[in-house]
């Protein structure tokens, strides 16, 4: 947008920025990326491959796909987590992997469209006019029928419903060791200062970025979604999924 900026820095947690706080993110934020390289593998990605994996944090997803494609461009808008991620992945000799300190709106892709974007718990940072700048821009990084597999912290409950449905997933979510996961205080301000969406917002969203949802999984708890979507070859898609029931 000519003569607008958004600061994906000052949008991205003071902690992720924290390299004491990042010293422990393996730790408090462990998750196995298997199920997420195996999807994209399903799909076509293949030695030949590059993929994009938004939000890396400390790599432990960019780290896991690197075997299996040619290229992984792995950015974060935290100096301290690509420091960390360069660190690990010089540690592990992955050469095929390129940290860049940037965010969804700043990145600035120099090469051919890639295969493959990736993008787990980091998109909730910005608003929603935002997202949709992000998603079209992630469209436009892609090869038509390219893979994009987007996990994130968004709500499936309906409106009517959310005040009972974020205190369920904090009643049900929240730890007492800070070290191991996410604790009340911190659940509740990440529903006060961050932008998680709900499903029903968020899923029109890539269609309207050129997506085809074909896989959309809902955490029981109502308050996570996977996707994996296609890049259509035109400038909308409909989704080949049904819609929501929650919508």
């Amino acid at each position: 947008m000519t003569g607008v900026e958004f600061d994906e820095t000052a949008f991205a947690g003071p902690e992720h920025l924290d390299p004491a706080y990042v010293a422990g993110y393996d730790r408090k934020a462990a998750f196995d990326p298997a199920d997420d390289v195996a999807v994209l593998r399903s799909h076509g990605l293949d030695d030949d491959s590059t993929v994009i994996d938004f939000g890396a944090g400390t790599g432990t997803f960019a780290l896991a796909v690197a075997p299996y494609c040619r290229r992984v461009i792995a950015v974060d808008v935290s100096p301290a987590m690509v420091a960390a991620l360069r660190a690990k992945a010089a540690n592990m000799g992955a050469v095929n992997i390129t940290p860049v300190r940037a965010g969804f709106l700043g990145y600035a892709h120099d090469g051919d469209p890639v295969e493959a974007v990736y993008s787990r718990n980091a998109l909730h940072h910005l608003p929603d006019l935002w997202k949709v700048i992000a998603i079209r821009r992630m469209a436009g990084l892609l090869v038509t029928g390219g893979i994009l597999r987007l996990r994130d912290l968004v709500f499936s409950f309906p409106a009517s419903g959310a005040e009972a449905g974020i205190e369920r997933w904090i009643d049900a979510t929240a730890t007492d060791r800070p070290d191991i996961g996410w604790t009340r205080t911190e659940l509740e301000t990440h529903v006060r200062d961050e932008h998680s969406t709900f499903t029903w917002l968020l899923e029109p969203m890539l269609v309207q970025a050129g997506f085809e949802i074909v896989e959309a999984a809902y955490a029981a708890i109502g308050a996570y979604a996977d996707y994996t979507c296609v890049r259509s070859s035109g400038s909308s898609a409909a989704s080949s999924r049904r819609p929501s029931p929650h919508a």
